[in-house]
């Protein structure tokens, strides 16, 4: 058999060319018809990306338009601003990956990941010295979203407990209130607002630049659900005086026939301090302290979205706000704000715990501290700074500092200056009282190396160094 070829002619090659063919794919991404419009590619649509399109395109091209459009973020690394996790080993992000299809909520379904939860909460409740010695008085806790969520649940249970007991003993029960220092983080406002709750906040002062316990025990009435003491202030990471404040609270029950509880927002310290302070006393070792919530997507080394709250026993969560459903296939208790989250941070801060165990956290959290230390020895030896947060591992691994001198430009001007260079270093205003004190503030994260301090000590020095040449009027029109 002998093969043949035909020598096309034209006539059939304008034929095929003049048919109409569904366009493919065979240029790069930047080839198509996709790069040259605005998402979505409905071209009716008068602002065409806050519509949804009326066409599909392929997964490739999708993926690569969504991933230039978050190119645009700055660089978590880069982000001193946030207390929240920027980095976790491959085999951590590996299980979260395999994990992101699971819904927590469903016992039945995943029995094992409401497992990992329960040891989570476990080791939690140990680290944080929580009564063991009665099968009665167990401590109990849940995961969360994050703090806030964990902030609100404890507050909530704060309140229906002194409710109840206001209503047993037949006094008004419509008038709670709840005290705080002024330098709380946003989510005590959220809470107090939503739960109809009077804040009574502590005044800052230039010497004090966090909750003062007397103060704050002057506060307290018979209306009084509890006591918020910060374990890490967001401002300028103190460690507010717990154990004071629980010695107050005790004359002030006995005297009064009170039981007013202290809630511990331990939000960011609640897994530095057991690791570099482990004889403060701070948490359920102290007789008033109710309740505790912690992030474990700050310190707790897991990325964004896991917080906890455990409660010192059963006491302190009254059984009104428990939720018992079976409509998931087995009884279950249910104790949230929302009722879906999936499992894969619960399973990230269970790998954390247990890759890292007590000798792994000290080893990091003593980094970071050392760390911290040496910058804001840096910034000091400028001669341009004053340090406004505590050093030595008695506060979070951070640096809050300002000029020392007035300056033609302020805080604000120096970190727009560093935003150049891709820092991002916050510069804000003190609570409510000392509000005209301007600061800047460096978190000190696990990813936030010796030699990626160096750095930005270098940018500081050239930031200011870029400002002092900068004449007044000209700043003025830049801002």
């Amino acid at each position: 058999m002998v093969f043949l070829s035909n020598a096309i002619s034209n006539a059939r090659i304008e034929e095929s060319q003049s048919k109409d063919y569904p366009e493919q794919v065979n240029t790069t991404i930047y080839g198509t018809r996709w790069a040259s419009q605005d998402i979505p590619s409905e071209l009716t649509c008068e602002n065409n990306r806050f519509e949804l399109p009326e066409e599909e395109m392929p997964a490739n091209v999708a993926y690569r338009l969504v991933k230039d459009d978050l190119a645009l973020d700055g660089n978590p690394a880069l982000n001193l601003a946030t207390f929240v996790t920027t980095y976790m080993e491959e085999e951590a992000e590996k299980l979260m990956a395999e994990n992101l299809s699971k819904n927590f909520i469903d016992y039945e379904e995943y029995p094992q990941s409401v497992e990992l939860s329960n040891r989570c909460v476990n080791m939690i409740a140990r680290l944080y010295h929580a009564p063991m010695n009665s099968a009665d008085e167990e401590a109990l806790g849940c995961s969360t979203v994050g703090s806030s969520e964990a902030i609100i649940l404890a507050t909530l249970a704060m309140k229906r407990r002194w409710q109840l007991a206001r209503k047993e003993k037949g006094l008004p029960y419509d008038s709670p209130n709840l005290v705080l220092g002024a330098n709380c983080q946003v989510a005590w406002h959220k809470a107090t607002r939503y739960l109809e709750i009077e804040g009574r906040e502590v005044p800052c002062t230039e010497d004090k630049l966090c909750m003062d316990p007397q103060l704050a025990a002057d506060l307290v009435d018979e209306n009084t659900i509890g006591v918020c003491a910060i374990l890490g202030s967001t401002y300028t990471g103190h460690y507010e005086d717990v154990k004071t404040l629980n010695e107050l609270l005790e004359e002030i029950n006995e005297a009064n026939g009170w039981d007013v509880g202290i809630h511990v927002d331990a939000a960011s310290g609640g897994f530095v301090a057991p690791f570099i302070n482990p004889d403060l006393e701070w948490d359920f070792r102290l007789s008033k302290v109710v309740s505790i919530n912690v992030s474990g997507h700050k310190y707790g080394l897991t990325y964004a979205g896991i917080g906890w709250a455990i409660w010192r026993s059963t006491e302190y969560l009254p059984k009104s706000l428990i939720f018992n459903i079976n409509y998931l296939g087995s009884d279950q208790a249910s104790f949230t704000l929302n009722f879906s989250k999936g499992a894969a941070h619960v399973v990230a801060q269970y790998y954390v715990l247990i890759r890292l165990g007590r000798q792994g956290f000290t080893k990091i959290m003593t980094n970071l501290i050392n760390t911290a230390d040496y910058l804001a020895e840096r910034l000091k030896s400028t001669g341009r700074f004053d340090i406004m947060s505590e050093t030595g591992g008695l506060g979070l691994p951070l640096v809050a500092f300002k000029l020392s001198d007035k300056h033609h430009f302020n805080e604000f001007d120096l970190s727009a200056k560093l935003r150049e260079r891709g820092w991002i270093v916050p510069a804000y205003t003190m609570a409510p009282n000392v509000e005209h004190i301007k600061m800047l503030r460096v978190v000190v994260r696990e990813d936030f190396s010796r030699s990626r301090c160096e750095i930005l000590v270098r940018d500081i020095v050239a930031a200011l160094h870029a400002l002092d040449a900068v004449d007044a009027v000209e700043l003025a029109k830049r801002r």
